[in-house]
């Protein structure tokens, strides 16, 4: 009788609601975000130069220090700042093929959702709230639910946050995991800079008791103030453990303070758009975190509310920052919506449905998985592939930053790709945009000795250069907005 009983607690638990929520969780990625367009999910310019940065280090072995890409940036320093986070998707992509950059990506966003999913749960034990929230959580990592090294950054400052989550529940000396952290967050992402930040953050609000209103927090002991520094002192010394040394960590600053072009131009370091679909999210966690509190109030922590502030300050100033604010507010949010409305949890499951809901997203995941063949296909619709393996050696090609990364994996000399901080210090990127506003673009295509073009053909350079004399389209590619044009400079080519 005993071994029965022991036998039906392993399956219950085996086959508990935890089963079924990540099951569910898991799907999302697969059929809601940037992942589901299987055939183009490969579009992001990024992830082709973070490839080629990999296979150097891995077969040439050695960290790259020199620009390897460029002509237009020859022989200057660079850093590769994401270097350990692209080791992930060269071995996958060696190993898979294509769908083993598609696979990494899956299971990064998975990973992040389902992160998120624990540490709600952990936070006042209630599975349903904790999976509702997360799904909602989910919508607001669209923004980088793709195939990004980023991924893995936000992996850790949700690890960061689970163990000052710990250190609140009584468990202080889980906070000695920061130090080798952050040790291994530099070499992931530039992003470790905000787990500084939000543990700097955690720290100073902590120094003060306040008891004012809804804020109440005690101060903290002498002990634990010193033991948070000493702490604080060998996670930012360990940040020097990386291969560029004081280069690496200079490198998130250097882009906050002196790549003004890289934030004002690219898409996902504008302001938030609530006219999207993570807009809208926003608006709706924001809402129901008011909502929940003036049903409910409870008594916040000031480093609480600085989280929360800091978090929707930097999504509304950044839309890329959407995906921090969910690792960040969630889980808060979850306990604000079990208390307020949901304050009697229900830990009675039913195993065999968990299980064939797992079982049924298994085989979802199987049938929709994307093949080689289909992601192949994408690439080809979304890339002039012929058009870039036709591209010499010699030639100084001109072509957009969206196609540089995929050269660059095809060991063809670029102009510029989306690798924004080195271009944009040695006066490129301020050059690209002025050639492709037809800013004084011609003498500027004669000051890079620009000999081949590589356009969209609806781009208003196209249409100059059609009517350029000397220039001469050589080779077409594609069909519709994604038609390439080749085109050539006889009176360059003259010169040499």
């Amino acid at each position: 009788m005993g071994d029965e009983a022991r036998l039906t607690r392993v399956v219950r638990r085996l086959f508990g609601r935890h089963l079924m929520d990540m099951a569910i969780l898991v799907l999302l990625p697969l059929v809601l975000s940037g992942l589901r367009d299987r055939e183009h999910v490969l579009g992001d310019p990024d992830i082709w130069w973070h490839l080629a940065n990999a296979r150097i280090l891995c077969e040439s072995h050695h960290f790259i220090h020199i620009e390897p890409y460029s002509f237009s940036v020859a022989g200057q320093r660079w850093v590769d700042p994401e270097w350990l986070s692209e080791l992930p998707f060269w071995f996958s992509f060696k190993a898979f093929g294509l769908v083993g950059i598609y696979l990494v990506a899956w299971l990064g966003v998975c990973a992040n959702v389902l992160f998120v999913y624990w540490r709600s749960y952990l936070g006042m034990r209630h599975a349903g709230v904790a999976l509702w929230m997360s799904a909602l959580g989910f919508v607001l990592m669209w923004v980088n639910a793709n195939a990004r090294t980023i991924l893995f950054a936000y992996l850790i400052m949700s690890a960061e946050l689970a163990i000052l989550e710990a250190a609140e529940r009584g468990h202080p000396q889980k906070l000695w995991l920061l130090p080798p952290l952050f040790c291994v967050w530099i070499n992931l992402h530039g992003s470790w800079l905000i787990g500084v930040g939000l543990f700097v953050l955690y720290i100073v609000c902590g120094l003060f008791r306040v008891s004012v209103g809804i804020f109440q927090q005690e101060k903290f002991s002498s002990e634990q103030r010193n033991r948070l520094l000493v702490i604080l002192v060998a996670s930012l010394a360990l940040l020097f453990v990386n291969p560029y040394g004081w280069r690496l960590v200079w490198n998130p600053l250097d882009m906050a303070f002196n790549q003004s072009l890289n934030i004002a131009n690219v898409l996902e370091w504008q302001p938030l758009n609530l006219s999207w679909n993570v807009g809208k999210a926003a608006v709706i966690v924001i809402s129901l975190t008011i909502f929940a509190n003036v049903i409910h109030s409870r008594k916040w922590k000031i480093y609480e509310f600085a989280f929360i502030f800091f978090a929707w300050y930097a999504a509304f100033d950044h839309a890329r920052f959407t995906f921090l604010a969910a690792v960040v507010t969630i889980p808060m949010l979850a306990a604000d919506m079990k208390r307020s409305f949901f304050p009697i949890s229900n830990p009675k499951t039913i195993p065999l449905m968990n299980g064939l809901v797992a079982a049924g997203v298994i085989g979802v995941i199987v049938w929709y998985f994307p093949t080689n063949s289909l992601l192949q296909k994408g690439l080809t619709e979304g890339f002039p592939l012929q058009t870039i393996a036709s591209v010499q050696p010699s030639w100084r090609t001109l072509n957009e930053e969206h196609i540089g990364g995929m050269m660059d994996f095809n060991f063809k000399s670029t102009f510029i790709d989306t690798r924004w901080d080195t271009f944009e210090h040695h006066g490129v990127f301020n050059d690209y945009l002025d050639i492709f506003r037809l800013r004084n673009a011609l003498p500027l295509l004669d000051k890079y000795r620009i000999d081949h073009a590589l356009l969209k053909k609806d781009e208003p350079l196209s249409y100059v250069l059609e009517r350029t004399p000397g220039w001469s389209v050589v080779r077409t590619e594609g069909e519709g907005q994604d038609q390439y044009e080749l085109f050539a400079n006889s009176r360059e080519a003259g010169k040499r």
